[in-house]
């Protein structure tokens, strides 16, 4: 995990990204226990009830859960959540942004369908 702690992002929202990277990118898998709030509150000098916060953004979003008295393990269907999440957020967010620039630059709809697919036959 890492952390930065001068970009205006809170920590607590760093937590929550982190952890879910880790879910996406195979080290928590599904039904997976994730690293308890003490353990990455101290292993990143973090305060714990920032930790807490992080986690409970993920519990709300139903991505992790919490089981009393063992810990906050990854759901069923936490991975399914993040990339449901993170397309919206794409088609909202940075889609939206993509396009209003390709605009001002004069690029039509076709002419970016086409950069967007020569970009998809590239890889």
């Amino acid at each position: 995990m890492i952390f930065d702690f001068e970009n205006g992002v809170p920590l607590y929202l760093q937590v929550a990204t982190q952890i879910e990277q880790g879910i996406l990118q195979g080290s928590f898998k599904e039904g997976e226990q994730v690293p308890s709030t003490t353990e990455i509150s101290k292993s990143y000098n973090i305060n714990p009830a920032t930790v807490l916060k992080g986690m409970n953004q993920l519990v709300a979003d139903g991505v992790i859960e919490k089981r009393r008295g063992i810990g906050m393990f990854v759901t069923d269907t936490g991975v399914d959540k993040i990339f449901k999440k993170r397309a919206t957020q794409f088609a909202e967010e940075r889609l939206a942004e993509f396009i209003t620039e390709a605009k001002q630059l004069g690029i039509s709809k076709e002419e970016l369908v086409d950069l967007i697919e020569r970009g998809y036959s590239n890889e």
